[in-house]
């Protein structure tokens, strides 16, 4: 599988890398499982983002690590969503939270993949009318 992020991580560690693409695997998997259609793969702010392509569908997933805080990977989620705060209620350790944009995964401990894989189907599901 192409990966259009190997030049944006080449710098990052090799546990940061390989843990980046476990996880973008999750969330094309998702996607894919969601029935969303096609995904964009962009960088978003500098940051790997993934977006579905079909209009009025869901939000964006961003996926970055931070020289800043180098023991995480974050996934940010558009912060004028309730996504972050249905994720706590569902989901209140599997992540470390921060604000209503932000949730941590610790670089090296074993992935969350149930709550990686709902973060993903409810924000590129975000905006279907039920």
């Amino acid at each position: 599988m192409t990966n259009p992020f190997d030049s944006t991580i080449a710098p990052w560690p090799a546990t940061v890398r390989d843990q980046f693409n476990d996880m973008r695997a999750l969330i094309l998997k998702a996607a894919k499982d969601a029935d969303v259609g096609p995904l964009d793969e962009s960088l978003k702010w500098g940051q790997p983002a993934w977006r579905p392509q079909r209009p009025r569908q869901g939000s964006t997933l961003r996926l970055n690590w931070q020289d800043s805080a180098p023991q995480t990977l974050a996934l940010y989620v558009d912060c004028k969503t309730t996504i972050s705060a249905i994720m706590r209620d569902i989901y209140p350790t599997e992540f470390a939270y921060e604000t209503n944009r932000a949730l941590r995964v610790a670089i090296g401990a074993p992935l969350p993949t149930q709550a990686i894989d709902h973060l993903a189907r409810l924000t590129f599901t975000y905006h279907r009318k039920g």
